[in-house]
């Protein structure tokens, strides 16, 4: 949400002037949040705002009663500037409105002269439509440092994003410390190069690239988003997109051999085999994801998974009569189910992609729908709890436009007024079932982004359009939102992100000569048709 909006009312109190008399007041309760509210103040405008018991000129946090946890209203006037909030959720996202009201030059990190520290009076009383308004970042085929996901987690706040959904591990990759497992990490947080594009035949780098999260820094990650009202879901990839895992422990993948972390991009046809002992592998590393991560959902992926080599393999032939599996695709639900259990009976729930729906889900299982909005309407018809995330308009890693020096094009055109026509709920739905659709989220998929530099250049600014779709309640106009997009662009300057321009990418945010992989909205659409003939409702 991006203020001045049309909700809010403008007074005739003045103008709020943040100077030396300015103190921060709030009910213990809001304390932590009104520390966080000194730490950003202070750098930028040199002042001092005490946290005091009352004040003259105050910044007050209060609690209302009569709000949600994640509501808020904001009155800023000449004399001082009131928050009441439903919890300290609601008082942090009315704290970054009081930001968004003040000069962009408010997010800079050391002191700024000159500048006349003044807000304009105004009321704003405001509440999200979704409780998930999330951002999935994939890690695994491009680490991102430690200080860069903290980074990451300070925009998504900043655009009252409340869940990021970690992509943790894949064929290329695997970011996280296991003690029980340590060569996850040794062995397969590293590959040998990558590919430079993404056609089939892309040429590879040579560049060795690699990382991991300690336990202590996942902690650390934990802990900074939680302070800023976000949750982090992890998501262990299975039983697809594993390569990078059985690298490490070549027992668990079928047939034998050891293959390296893949140093390709695509759908990988190895597999995780199905034996009681890959369960148990899995519920260690589920144990110890779980103790790093206190939130209610434990991501397990479940998309992309090829059956060649399971149908091929004698050994998983022989486990399918035994557990009178029907076909190969029930594995992956057999699979999925056993941890389903496990996680269940640690007071989890599963998140999984909406390629579960081709078979039973575990109950309770949270699913994505990204494949378009079938999943979606799907999940939502069978009872299931959905987060909306369609590839064709939440897929940031899509090309921009159909510009032909866009870096690395993939997919259909994806423009920020794309995703601000994000829907989350899906027409044709009953009452009932739209009450299933937890929200959306934004994707960025990182094959084609080697640094955090180049991730801003494809998640911004389409992430705040997306952010205000999901917090917004009622009709949206583009028309109106590109003005105050304009005016926001500045706080994104403050910062230092790197976004596209309106005009197109700069000439460091190409890449000429390294080929893409684009389509047109009717190849897209064949092909996703394909992808989701296997979903009933």
């Amino acid at each position: 949400m991006l203020l001045p909006r049309p909700t809010s009312v403008r007074t005739d109190d003045g103008v709020f002037l943040l100077d030396a008399s300015t103190a921060i007041t709030a009910a213990p309760e809001l304390r932590p949040t009104a520390r966080w509210l000194q730490s950003v103040l202070r750098p930028s405008t040199g002042l001092d705002l005490p946290l005091l018991p009352e004040a003259r000129h105050p910044i007050d946090l209060r609690t209302g009663s009569d709000l949600g946890p994640e509501a808020y209203r904001l009155r800023t006037t000449a004399d001082g500037v009131v928050i009441e909030a439903g919890g300290p959720a609601g008082a942090f996202y009315g704290c970054q409105s009081l930001l968004q009201l003040l000069p962009a030059d408010v997010y800079r990190r050391s002191e700024v002269t000159g500048v006349r520290w003044a807000a304009p009076a105004v009321c704003v009383e405001d509440a999200p439509r979704f409780a998930w308004r999330g951002t999935m970042l994939d890690v695994a085929r491009h680490f991102m440092p430690k200080h860069d996901v903290l980074r990451f987690l300070d925009l998504m706040a900043m655009h009252r994003l409340n869940t990021l959904h970690l992509h943790l591990t894949d064929d290329q990759g695997w970011r996280v410390e296991i003690l029980r497992r340590p060569r996850l990490t040794e062995v397969g947080a590293w590959r040998r190069e990558s590919p430079l594009g993404a056609s089939p035949d892309a040429p590879g780098d040579g560049r060795p690239h690699g990382g991991f999260y300690t336990q202590d820094d996942i902690r650390e990650i934990v802990t900074y988003a939680a302070q800023r009202h976000i949750t982090v879901v992890p998501e262990i990839d299975v039983p697809g997109h594993s390569q990078a895992a059985i690298a490490a422990y070549p027992e668990l993948g079928v047939g034998g051999g050891q293959p390296e972390a893949w140093t390709r991009w695509g759908v990988n046809s190895h597999v995780l085999n199905m034996e009681e002992s890959t369960v148990d592998f899995y519920r260690d590393v589920l144990d110890e994801i779980m103790d790093l991560f206190p939130g209610p959902f434990v991501g397990v992926g479940g998309d992309e998974c090829p059956t060649t080599e399971w149908s091929q393999d004698a050994r998983t032939q022989e486990l399918m009569r035994e557990r009178g599996l029907r076909h190969e695709n029930e594995l992956r639900s057999w699979f999925v189910r056993q941890l389903g259990s496990h996680v269940t009976s640690r007071g989890r729930r599963l998140l999984g992609w909406d390629d579960l729906l081709e078979d039973e889900v575990p109950e309770g299982t949270v699913i994505a729908s990204w494949r378009g909005m079938t999943g979606a309407v799907t999940a939502a018809r069978r009872g299931l709890q959905v987060i909306a995330c369609p590839d064709d308009q939440v897929y940031l890693d899509y090309r921009q436009s159909d510009r032909s020096d866009e870096p690395i094009p993939v997919s259909v055109p994806i423009t920020v007024e794309t995703a601000y026509g994000f829907e989350p709920v899906p027409p044709g739905l009953t009452d009932e079932q739209r009450a299933h659709v937890l929200g959306g989220q934004a994707n960025i998929w990182t094959e084609h982004m080697d640094s955090p530099r180049t991730v801003d250049y494809f998640a911004f600014p389409r992430l705040c359009a997306v952010a205000e779709s999901l917090w917004t309640t009622g009709e949206r106009r583009y028309e109106e939102f590109r003005v105050r997009l304009d005016h926001h662009l500045a706080r994104l300057d403050a910062v230092g992100v790197e976004y596209r321009r309106e005009a197109g990418p700069l000439p460091w945010q190409t890449r000429p000569g390294i080929e893409g992989r684009p389509a047109t909205p009717a190849e897209r659409e064949s092909f996703i048709e394909v992808l989701v003939a296997g979903i009933t409702s």
